[in-house]
């Protein structure tokens, strides 16, 4: 479990979307109090999905084998094909050009709310729900699990978080900073959508496929 968390949590915070989206809103006026807006949306998202998913088994790792647990790695292995195929359409059509979105004309405008609605959005809800479908084996008694809950939780938040308190602690040197960083995610966005997916994908399928026939 701890394992694919690491995993899953890191495709998560890597995304190209939403950090472009966040470094956006950093720049506008109020920056940081709408980056902070989005990272509680983005936290509570991760949070309520796991307090469901352990509401479900009450705390204790389902029983292998069980219907409960191929249902689980069932899911793993559809979100994993998805990804694969989505990350492999997505090489064969190779970089494009893509249009600007049109609410990046209108970020300045954001509120703190729409901040948190743009974190509830822009979720790699795939990759989120595969971290729910792991979090079956979960067992609350252990303190390990724990750690193990909350290290997933702030490993997927950890590019947000790294930029709202560089913008909060240096916000001169991060507004360049953080503008050059975008430059270069938008350069090389689809190149890390392709990389994220296939690579988290072939896992969790693999993964997914052993622990269903063994």
């Amino acid at each position: 479990m701890v394992l694919d968390l690491l995993l899953i949590g890191g495709a998560i915070t890597l995304g190209p979307l939403h950090n472009t989206a966040f470094i956006l809103l950093l720049s506008t006026p109020r920056g940081v109090r709408k980056g902070l807006a989005f990272i509680v949306a983005w936290l509570a998202c991760l949070v309520l999905l796991i307090a469901a998913v352990v509401l479900l088994t009450g705390g204790k790792p389902v029983a292998k084998h069980s219907a409960p647990s191929a249902a689980a790695l069932a899911l793993k292995l559809l979100l994993g094909l998805g990804m694969v195929l989505y990350g492999e359409r997505k090489r064969r059509r190779g970089s494009r050009p893509r249009p600007t979105p049109k609410w990046f004309a209108r970020v300045d405008q954001a509120s703190g709310w729409t901040a948190a609605g743009l974190a509830v959005l822009l979720q790699p809800w795939a990759m989120v729900a595969a971290g729910g479908a792991t979090v079956v084996q979960a067992h609350l008694s252990s303190v390990e699990s724990y750690l193990a809950l909350m290290g997933y939780c702030l490993l997927a938040t950890s590019s947000l978080l790294a930029m709202e308190l560089y913008a909060t602690f240096r916000p001169g040197a991060a507004q360049a900073e953080l503008g050059r960083l975008r430059s270069w995610i938008s350069g090389h966005q689809d190149q890390a959508i392709v990389t994220l997916s296939l690579a988290l994908g072939l896992w969790l399928v693999g993964k997914s496929i052993y622990q269903l026939v063994s």
